[in-house]
């Protein structure tokens, strides 16, 4: 583990105390001019109130008013209340006051607007007959008024708006960082490291590494001999197989800076602020040198410009960052010390000059794991939660084919939140069990109510699926049959677990599979003598793995060792109206369908006389389920042992056929109403 280097525990400043002081201040500060406004909105008088000119001169007559100011627009009075007011014939000759104890805000006062290019004398002289108080006010704007509110006041608050929004545009200071690069800079001293110790399940790519990691820490070694290290190195793989986490575990053995940026954050709206990014990422890497620079999702940026040839819009602000990050990855010496570190999970679509020696050297495969990869990560994610002695990480590897690190890292946290919800003090394996089927088939619906027919045709379709896969040569084995509806639409499942890792699989295989699949439909067939929609999904799947058959793998007699179809991608795709997708005529077309129809038929047939021959079984196993809604394989097999019968086949061939890409084929649930 890393030592941390940092100030005497004596000498250590507490952020989170200082922030709540500063806060507690903030806070009386702001209650104290709350309550001084209040109190001084509370103590001013209330504001006079308008009345005519003329009824301000009746006022006058009638020894009501006691003081006055006259303003240059206006004149304001303060009455005396209409009881204490004398006559007009007896009009004192010096002013009154208002009586002792009177506060000043009970006080009325009214104002009246001063007539234009009308002569107030004979009103003034009016006030001193009645022993009015008056006096004049001349109220004039100062210079600075108008031009703080007319001009500066107005300025500023537009200046601020455009600078709060260009603020909340650049993620920065200002807007002249617009340009800046918005990589997160992870140090050794200020994030905890990440090393090959927490990456798990890549060990190939993990051993591709160990020479970056070696010339990184002593690059001296390399000079000597005149060696250099890659410029680039490209980790390719799914999503979720932990690329990011494999480059930061590069940097935490190297112990160098470790800059992280996604490709999609390089491209803007503004034409240009994705290459000056590019440019200060560069300068920025090339300051803190040695060190490595992580661009995730490289194919936001570094798609092809081909075209451009071909007439199709391209992107001219991508296109401008490529280019310049083809230029940087040109500009720099191998021996600086920078190393470029990237991820994509669709290499096909990168731009060939990306990929030339030279910029990304290496391309490293970051693929799923096996199921001892699985159980590695799992292990590794395991450390943070209380796990029972008994719990075997192995067979938890294995009921999850084809899950990535990511996949697994969820696995293990709905565990410890379904021991959780049960109140245990340690996740155990039923823990595992739900954490599984929460994610592989959906939540239970506890609320879902079924009629008796329904689940009756949900018991015989999964039990078909169960006896055909336990009578059928190439089946993986059945771990589980229930007629549980999940969350996702399913209304059961039949779970089956490999009994070991493929990478090839034969036509016979293949064609079991098939058989498997619609060994649900074929029982219903055989219970009720008609079918249901819930075999939509099984079609789907059934008559995707036979048309891969055909026109991918050359399994047809009748088509021969021929490929159809052109790939597009990294796939083989049949787009209706692009030819150059297809590569095939109508009639080759015809016999495609032809093909691919004889073999789901086969299959089926066989599916039918698998379950006509074993009908007892599949009632027992349906009686079963209705009872109690999950079989597992032991009680599986002690209701219907295996037996395994091939059926009718084509013969086989004289060289095995194999599958070269299976991995789209993995094992997965079957359930009630054809989801998967």
């Amino acid at each position: 583990m890393a030592v941390r280097r940092g100030a005497p525990s004596g000498d250590r400043v507490d952020p989170q105390g200082n922030r709540r002081l500063a806060l507690t201040v903030a806070y009386v500060v702001l209650v104290t001019l709350l309550l001084w406004v209040i109190q001084s909105f509370a103590s001013r008088p209330p504001p006079p109130r308008s009345v005519p000119y003329s009824e301000l001169v009746s006022l006058v007559e009638q020894n009501r008013v006691e003081e006055a100011t006259v303003r240059a627009d206006r004149i304001i009075a303060k009455l005396r209340p209409a009881a204490d007011a004398p006559a007009a014939q007896d009009a004192p000759s010096t002013p009154r006051t208002a009586p002792a104890g009177t506060p000043d805000a009970e006080v009325e006062r009214v104002y009246a607007t001063r007539i234009p290019d009308v002569d107030d004398a004979p009103l003034l002289a009016n006030m001193r007959q009645h022993g009015v108080t008056f006096s004049g006010e001349m109220r004039e704007d100062a210079w600075w008024q108008p031009l703080l509110f007319g001009w500066v006041l107005p300025f500023a608050v537009l200046f601020g708006i455009y600078m709060l929004v260009m603020r909340r545009v650049t993620k920065n200071a200002g807007p002249l960082s617009v340009g800046k690069a918005q990589a997160k800079i992870y140090d050794r001293n200020a994030q905890e490291p990440v090393n090959f110790e927490d990456v798990a399940g890549v060990d190939e790519a993990k051993a591709e590494l160990v020479e970056i990691v070696s010339y990184l820490k002593h690059p001296e070694r390399y000079r000597a001999i005149g060696a250099r290290s890659p410029k680039g190195v490209l980790l390719v793989g799914p999503p979720g197989t932990g690329k990011t986490l494999l480059a930061r575990a590069v940097a935490g053995e190297a112990q160098v800076p470790f800059f992280s940026i996604s490709g999609s954050e390089f491209v803007q709206m503004f034409v240009g602020v994705g290459a000056a990014r590019v440019r200060d990422l560069f300068e920025q890497a090339k300051q803190r040198a040695p060190c490595i620079v992580f661009i995730d999702e490289l194919d936001a940026i570094g798609r092809s410009r081909s075209g451009a040839g071909s007439g199709l819009a391209v992107h001219e602000e991508r296109e401008q960052t490529l280019n310049q990050l083809l230029v940087e990855m040109d500009g720099f010496e191998a021996g600086k010390g920078v190393v470029i570190l990237a991820a994509t999970n669709r290499p096909e679509v990168l731009d060939p000059a990306l990929l030339r020696a030279g910029r990304f050297d290496r391309q490293v495969a970051v693929d799923r794991p096996d199921v001892r990869g699985r159980e590695a990560i799992l292990r590794v994610h395991v450390r943070k939660i209380r796990v029972a002695k008994h719990v075997d990480m192995r067979v938890v590897a294995q009921r999850t084919p084809g899950m990535a690190g990511a996949d697994l890292a969820n696995v293990v946290n709905e565990a410890a939140l379904a021991a959780s919800r049960r109140g245990a003090a340690e996740v155990e394996t039923r823990d595992f069990e739900e954490a599984v089927d929460r994610i592989q088939l959906g939540l239970k619906k506890k609320g879902r109510v079924m009629t008796e027919p329904e689940r009756e045709r949900v018991a015989y379709h999964e039990g078909g699926h169960a006896l055909v896969a336990l009578s059928v040569q190439h089946a993986d084995p059945v771990h589980r049959v229930t007629i549980i509806p999940r969350s996702i639409g399913a209304l059961g499942a039949t779970l089956q677990l490999p009994a070991e890792e493929r990478y090839l699989m034969t036509r016979n295989e293949l064609r079991d599979r098939i058989c498997v699949m619609l060994g649900g439909r074929a029982a219903e067939l055989v219970a009720f003598d008609d079918l249901s929609t819930g075999a939509q999904n099984d079609l789907e799947r059934a008559t995707e793995t036979a048309r891969h058959m055909v026109c991918r793998f050359g399994m047809s007699d009748a088509l021969g060792p021929v490929t159809y179809g052109e790939p597009m991608g990294g796939r083989f795709l049949e787009i209706p109206g692009l030819h150059s997708g297809r590569g095939y005529s109508e009639e080759t077309a015809r016999a495609i369908d032809a093909e691919v129809r004889r073999i789901i038929e086969d299959e089926e047939k066989r599916a039918l006389a698998l379950l006509e021959e074993r009908r007892r079984d599949l009632e027992a196993i349906a009686a079963r389920l209705l009872e109690n809604e999950t079989i597992d394989r032991d009680e599986l097999e002690r209701i219907a042992a295996p037996r395994l019968r091939t059926g009718s086949r084509p013969p086989p061939p004289s060289v095995p056929e194999v599958l070269g890409d299976p991995g789209h084929m993995k094992p997965v649930a079957s359930n009630g109403d054809g989801r998967r």
